[in-house]
C-alpha cells in the first residue's frame, strides 16, 4: 500500500507552519507587550502541536487538530496584526492539502482498481508484455 498524498501533503504544511510560528513567538518579543519568556512559550507551544499534529494524521484527531491549528494560527493576528493574513495563508494551504490530497488518494484506489480488474481479465503474461513495451517506449 502505498502511502496517503493527504497525509503527506498536510504533514509538510504542518512541518512549514511550525517554523513560521516559532518564529512568530520570536517576533512577539518585540511587538508585543508580551514578555520575553512568554513570547517564546507562545512560538514554541505553538510549533510543537504543529508537530504534534503532524504525526497525528494517521490517527484519530490527528486531522481534526490539524485544522484547529489554522483557526489558533488566524487568531493569532489578535496578537501580531501580520498573522491574519498569514493564518489565512496557511489555512488556505491546510485545506488545498486536505481536499486534494483526498481527490489523488481516491483517484489513485480507483485507478489500483481499474488495473487489477485489467490485469484479471487480460492475464498476466499479457501484461508483462504490454510493461516490457512500456519500457521501451522510454
Amino acid at each position: 500500500m502505498t502511502r496517503s498524498i493527504r497525509r503527506s501533503m498536510c504533514a509538510g504544511m504542518l512541518v512549514l507552519q511550525a517554523v513560521v510560528l516559532f518564529l512568530t513567538g520570536i517576533v512577539t518579543i518585540g511587538m508585543t507587550e508580551l514578555a520575553t519568556g512568554a513570547s517564546l512559550a507562545l512560538g514554541l507551544g505553538l510549533a510543537v502541536l504543529c508537530l504534534v499534529a503532524a504525526g497525528m494524521l494517521g490517527r484519530r484527531g490527528g486531522y481534526a487538530l490539524g485544522w484547529a491549528v489554522q483557526v489558533v494560527s488566524i487568531a493569532l493576528g489578535f496578537l501580531i496584526t501580520a498573522m491574519f493574513f498569514l493564518g489565512v495563508v496557511f489555512a488556505g494551504l491546510w485545506a488545498t492539502s486536505y481536499f486534494m490530497g483526498a481527490t489523488i488518494d481516491r483517484e489513485r484506489a480507483e485507478r489500483a482498481v481499474l488495473e487489477e480488474q485489467w490485469r484479471a481479465e487480460h492475464g498476466a503474461e499479457h501484461g508483462a508484455e504490454h510493461g516490457a513495451q512500456d519500457g521501451a517506449q522510454d
